[in-house]
């Protein structure tokens, strides 16, 4: 595939290096020789300088025969432009735009269509983060939660602790506590090592869990890695941006909820937007702020300002006052695996909740959904099954018989509304919702070409 990605930050070069290796053509735009300089030495990719809107800027790119265009700048507006002229121009055929913009987004229906601006799908990352944030409030104890096949099938990243019944007793002894649910165990990282789970394998404290059932089951299935804790209902939000507004708005309904805004006009506009939410201009490293507050009693803080160093800082704090579990926006890939783990209890990456919704649009063989997961280490992805026994490499062959990657692991399947965990002797059957969990994503083109309907591989 012939993808242009247009705009080298963050997200445009973790995307560039998601793809470079499976066996498409990048060519990445940016204004920054420097930079594109030090990523063509470091990956098999065309670089572009020049602006991403600019018609002769596209033109040198391959615009006039891409097959994919990711503007992900910046800019909304270079974003949509850039959009608009590879339609109009080059006649592109699907383009995806990052738009952060609220005013943009509430009117998204009626701008961004064939007839005004051509964007086949939008990318919005304060969305997404508000999503990602939403589920592991209403997860507890869950360090990552990822849904698929219209939420039926969850995939679900967790620490094991002293007091889980599972804990000390092997994988197989789940099917005894839990004898009518089922759900598959994926992953075990332990001490930082993965290990492929076996049914004998024993569940330590401390292990990191990755796991697949129907989204039903998943807080029973959590129960037996730790003690299940409590509804968070006390949430202290420290950062009004885009992404501290939306969070607070969805949670106020059913929460207590506070919000510290370090700019006085900025905490006044909070306030008359939030009808259920208290507001307090101030600063969240604030020691005596937050011991009025009385940040002992809160359920989880939740640090979502626009400084990494500044979140970070505020979260220790709050840990260290009494917040029973505190939660951190993290920019920057380097700090994540830094701080998750130790003081800090769940990192949110804007960077890795994009990847995920651009990969679900750029992944091939049917791949409607994807997830990234351990920070960008592993993968979750869904795809849809079309075709026959002639036509596809997969339809009417038993599980055991695929010839899937070593790193690979069928996990569950959505198939007429129901979901069934996959073992050994299931038979995939067409239109079977697939989610297929990849511990290393180097070897995704080999998933994609597994599913990859109308061919059929000897």
């Amino acid at each position: 595939m012939k993808i242009i990605i247009l705009g080298a930050g963050q997200v445009g070069t973790t995307l560039a290096e998601n793809l470079v290796s499976e066996d498409n053509d990048i060519t990445l735009v940016d204004n920054n020789p420097e930079h594109l300089a030090n990523l063509q030495d470091k990956h098999d990719l065309r670089v572009v300088i020049g602006s991403a809107s600019f018609p002769s800027v596209l033109r040198e790119a391959g615009a006039t025969d891409a097959d994919l265009l990711v503007a992900v700048t910046n800019s909304d507006e270079i974003n949509m432009v850039a959009s608009q002229i590879a339609y109009t121009l080059f006649h592109t055929p699907t383009k995806i735009a990052r738009i952060r913009s609220a005013e943009y987004l509430r009117e998204k229906e009626k701008l961004f269509n064939p007839d005004v601006i051509p964007i086949d799908h939008i990318i919005s990352p304060e969305n997404l983060v508000t999503e990602d944030i939403v589920r592991l409030i209403n997860y507890p104890g869950a360090l990552q939660v990822a849904h698929f096949a219209n939420k039926k099938i969850s995939v679900v990243v967790c620490k094991a602790y002293y007091g889980g019944p599972l804990v000390g007793y092997a994988i197989s002894a789940l099917r005894e506590h839990l004898p009518h649910i089922d759900c598959r165990i994926v992953s075990i990282f332990r001490q930082d090592k993965a290990i492929r789970p076996q049914a004998s394998t024993i569940i330590e404290a401390g292990d990191e869990v990755t796991f697949i059932c129907a989204t039903e089951h998943v807080k029973a299935v959590m129960s037996e890695l730790q003690r299940l804790e409590r509804p968070y209902k006390r949430i202290m939000i420290a950062g009004g941006g885009n992404i501290g507004l939306s969070v607070a708005q969805k949670l106020e309904n059913n929460c207590t909820v506070k919000l510290i805004e370090r700019n006085a006009e900025r905490a006044a506009q909070l306030a008359e937007k939030l009808s259920n939410t208290l507001v307090f201009h101030g600063d969240a490293s604030d020691y005596s702020l937050l011991f009025e507050e009385q940040i002992e009693n809160m359920d989880v803080f939740i640090s979502l300002t626009s400084d990494d160093e500044a979140n970070i800082m505020s979260a220790l704090l709050a840990k260290r006052l009494g917040a029973k579990k505190v939660m951190v926006l993290i920019q920057r890939m380097a700090y994540i695996n830094l701080i998750q783990g130790g003081a800090v209890d769940i990192v949110v990456s804007p960077q890795q909740a994009t990847i995920s919704a651009l990969l679900g649009y750029v992944r091939k063989g049917d791949i409607i959904n994807v997830s990234s997961l351990r920070h960008g280490a592993a993968e979750a992805l869904e795809a849809v099954i079309h075709g026959d026994e002639t036509s596809s490499n997969i339809i009417g062959r038993k599980v055991s018989e695929l010839k899937l990657p070593n790193t690979a692991l069928i996990g569950a399947i959505l198939r007429n509304g129901e979901v069934i965990i996959a073992r050994k002797d299931l038979i995939i059957q067409d239109n079977d919702h697939v989610v297929v969990y990849l511990a290393d994503k180097k070897q995704v083109s080999e998933i994609e070409k597994l599913f990859q309907p109308t061919t059929f591989f000897i």
